[in-house]
């Protein structure tokens, strides 16, 4: 209840655009970062000199994004760029990647910050490849999308300070609220065998993202590659849009504004706390080492009698239903 608490009225941030500094070479890309905390963090980044690439379905959203920031922080010496990302179909996510690629020589830190959290009236609630939309929006096209840039990210760790290169994955402190025990049922990663309701959904994919980084953690641990799963908070943003009325004014109340949230992936993407030891590790608001639930952070994360842990289970799920599109 405590570890509840803390992250639903965190204290005050450390590791804001203040403490941030200059960190003009540095090339990084923000899923979603025209909206919400994604378009907050990109503001800081941008106003600290870098290239920052939002990535996301709607272009031209993007590029009023870009347009507003840019007014905002006239003297910059960093560059802005929109790369078209649709999460939601998995052929198309090689092509954005190439696109990247075929741009930048460098990648230091990708925050997978793009999600949805509910499915609007009418949606079918199914990517373009017919998985679940929670689980393919918030686990299977990140998951691609990385895999894709893996090789840039490598290069880039081998030239750069121990620790600085990253991959920023997107928890929730729905993982301990919310998600079955030990984070997912192992038998149902595709929910054909029984479909939970939507929060529940939505936290599995919470607790999917927390196992593909600690997982990821794990496989690039000699490739100086860090990866952090973050709850970046309860906010307002966008994510809120398929909701109910009744729904929005129930959780009002403990909402924050969205640039707390930016703070709390500005630490896990960029802050000299963050340790190569760190690789794998839970981050709540607003900037600090936190865990979710005991059942997920043993029973989930760790390998329990011989056995493959859900979180290795999960994963080599990941690689089987996006390897046709690699």
């Amino acid at each position: 209840m405590s570890n509840v608490i803390t992250q639903n009225w965190p204290p005050k941030p450390t590791f804001t655009e203040k403490e941030l500094g200059d960190i003009s070479g540095k090339v990084v890309i923000v899923t979603g970062g025209y909206s919400g905390v994604g378009y907050q963090l990109s503001k800081i980044l941008y106003a600290a000199n870098a290239t920052v690439y939002i990535a996301g379905r709607r272009e031209q959203v993007g590029l009023d994004a870009i347009k507003a920031i840019k007014a905002a922080h006239p003297d910059s010496k960093g560059r802005l760029e929109f790369l078209q990302l649709d999460l939601a179909d998995l052929s198309t996510i090689k092509a954005s990647a190439e696109a990247f690629l075929a741009k930048e020589s460098r990648l230091d830190v990708l925050w997978n910050n793009a999600g949805v959290m509910s499915v609007p009236k009418g949606d079918s609630g199914l990517t373009k490849q017919g998985h679940e939309s929670m689980v393919g929006v918030n686990c299977l096209g990140p998951f691609l999308f990385t895999k894709l840039l893996h090789p840039l990210l490598e290069s880039t760790a081998k030239s750069s300070p121990p620790g600085s290169v990253r991959v920023v994955w997107l928890g929730s402190i729905m993982i301990q609220l919310m998600a079955p025990k030990y984070g997912m049922d192992v038998d149902n990663f595709d929910f054909k065998k029984s479909k939970p309701m939507l929060t529940t959904r939505y936290s599995i994919s919470k607790a999917g993202n927390l196992f593909i980084g600690s997982e990821w953690a794990k496989k690039d641990a000699k490739n100086g590659i860090l990866h952090l799963t973050v709850n970046p908070g309860n906010l307002r943003t966008p994510l809120q849009r398929g909701m109910s009325v009744f729904e929005k004014y129930a959780i009002t109340w403990l909402l924050h504004e969205p640039i707390y949230g930016a703070y709390s992936e500005l630490f896990a993407g960029l802050s000299p706390d963050v340790r190569p030891e760190d690789s794998g590790r839970f981050i709540i608001p607003w900037g600090r080492f936190g865990t979710t639930r005991p059942d997920i952070d043993a029973g989930g994360l760790v390998s329990q009698n011989g056995e493959p842990s859900r979180a290795a289970k999960f994963f080599e799920y990941c690689e089987e239903q996006t390897k046709a599109y690699a």
